[in-house]
């Protein structure tokens, strides 16, 4: 089953399409310059080599057609909605992963919240019922999602008002060797999606001993 990622061109993008390739899953990235994607699409499969599935490059309104059935938005905020928007009408019948994070422009240590809550509820209300929305993969460090040395090192957070797409969804990440969680609706997202730029602040502190940290849910020992 390939999937399309919107946005495959950026860190995050590429270092999704690196690990899903790697796990057998065939991916499609997304571009508004579509030769700029095949550029990057060759890049990453030759760093991968032949014992992965393909990545190819397009624009984005071709790699949503590539997709069997996962779309996922890898955009910077400032372009979520406008992207979106651009794809909508590809998007009939398949389910949109959205990872983005509503950052403020001149801080990543702080989250701006769109009206309707959350980047996913926005991009909801943007797509309409039809269309499931599933938020996910919101707190996976970029830096580490591209360094196939490292094992992801977090669980991953689902939600989305859709229980069948989250299902979808969760098998899909679980691929990439992470747990993944049913968190709920997509109001959810509003927590989720928050905890980006508190990790991002603890990560460049100099206070801590470490970089790249994620959330891991941990069980009781008892």
């Amino acid at each position: 089953m390939t999937i399309a990622i919107v946005g495959g061109t950026g860190p995050q993008g590429k270092g999704l399409a690196l690990r899903f390739a790697r796990a057998g899953v065939p991916v499609a990235i997304g571009s508004r310059d579509g030769g700029r994607a095949a550029e990057i699409a060759g890049e990453l499969s030759a760093q991968l080599g032949g014992d992965a599935a393909a990545i190819t490059g397009h624009s984005n309104d071709d790699a949503v057609a590539a997709a069997d059935r996962i779309v996922i938005l890898s955009v910077p905020y400032a372009g979520h909605n406008a992207t979106l928007e651009q794809i909508k009408g590809g998007l009939a019948g398949k389910v949109l992963v959205d990872i983005v994070v509503p950052l403020a422009p001149n801080d990543p240590k702080i989250v701006e919240m769109p009206p309707e809550g959350s980047a996913t509820e926005a991009a909801q209300a943007i797509l309409g019922d039809d269309i499931p929305v599933i938020g996910a993969l919101h707190n996976v460090s970029a830096a580490t999602l591209n360094n196939l040395d490292w094992d992801i090192n977090c669980d991953i957070l689902v939600c989305g008002n859709s229980l069948d797409a989250r299902k979808e969804v969760m098998a899909l990440v679980k691929k990439l060797g992470v747990e993944a969680y049913n968190a709920g609706g997509a109001s959810a997202a509003r927590c989720i999606e928050a905890i980006t730029p508190i990790l991002i602040r603890i990560n460049i502190s100099k206070q801590v001993p470490f970089t790249h940290a994620g959330v891991k849910i941990w069980p009781p020992s008892h």
